[in-house]
């Protein structure tokens, strides 16, 4: 069956005026003239039997439906785009991965231990895109996920079936000049200074502070950060204390902008999973990178 699906010149020449909302400009992007422009919208606007632009005083605006349209027919042409240049780029590569990955994770422990895989399959090719939460594989062109949270979170994730990486161990961490000249502090004085809050664990202070027989902590106080990297870079510029996952913060440890003030970590309910849809379960290149983070995850635990 024909699929009734508009010319690809037809939706590049709307996708360009919609976003100039100029056909000129639309023209010039492309290397037409004004008029074959017109004339491929002239000719959309046919095939879908809507109208998708007014005529204004200054020009063309998009009608409601052109609105709409245009948006759709953007991130579907960028979708095209990235496919076209992955396959481009890989050639007679053995492969691709696209992953969903949780993007502090990806930055700070990913992706430099990421050359060893490159090193080992140099044939394929792993494309990331972050995602904080999760989704449902059936929407997404994602092979698999990278993703932290709890077993609970994991087993009601449907369709899937998950491999544990690295249990998450939290530490405070801060700039040694917010506690100079002092170098270690009890967890109660801890309490007492700024608390810096990760946005999506609320209560990640409370436990900590129970776990170290604390109570009577205002440990929902403090700036809030949507990311585990804002909130190091917040801590290591002296905005107060930061409760973090060890393994994101090795290089500011080492090179000294963070200390941790009380060496007393806490491992949270919390873990770093690699997630499949079943429907992938069994293929090649994914079996590969997943045995090679196995291994490397393992190495990691053992250091």
């Amino acid at each position: 069956m024909r699929r009734r699906v508009p010319s690809t010149q037809a939706l590049l020449c709307f996708e360009a005026a919609a976003r100039h909302e100029s056909f000129t400009k639309a023209a010039g992007e492309l290397s037409l003239t004004q008029s074959a422009v017109q004339r491929q919208v002239v000719g959309l606007e046919f095939f879908l039997g809507v109208k998708l632009f007014r005529r204004a005083r200054h020009g063309i605006v998009l009608t409601e439906a052109g609105l709409d349209y245009s948006r759709l027919v953007a991130r579907r042409l960028d979708a095209v785009e990235r496919d076209t240049l992955t396959v481009a780029g890989r050639g007679e590569a053995a492969g691709s991965l696209d992953l969903a990955v949780v993007p502090t994770f990806a930055t700070r422990w990913l992706l430099p231990r990421l050359s060893g895989f490159r090193a080992l399959q140099p044939g394929i090719h792993v494309n990331l895109e972050t995602r904080t939460r999760p989704f449902l594989f059936a929407d997404t062109d994602f092979d698999a996920a990278l993703y932290a949270g709890t077993a609970a979170d994991i087993a009601n994730w449907p369709g899937t079936q998950a491999t544990e990486l690295l249990a998450e161990e939290v530490v405070p961490v801060c700039a040694s000049s917010l506690i100079a000249p002092r170098r270690r502090l009890s967890p109660g004085q801890v309490a007492a200074l700024p608390l810096l809050q990760q946005s999506t664990r609320p209560y990640a202070w409370r436990q900590w502070f129970e776990a170290q027989g604390v109570s009577g902590v205002r440990d929902l106080d403090g700036p809030r950060f949507d990311l585990f990297s804002m909130l190091a870079v917040a801590a290591a510029e002296g905005m107060g204390v930061a409760l973090m996952p060890t393994m994101l913060i090795d290089a500011e440890l080492e090179r000294g902008e963070l200390v941790t003030p009380c060496d007393r970590p806490l491992r949270g309910e919390r873990a770093y999973y690699l997630v499949v849809p079943e429907r992938k379960l069994g293929n090649p290149v994914l079996e590969r990178f997943r045995d090679w983070l196995v291994s490397v995850t393992r190495r990691s635990s053992n250091a």
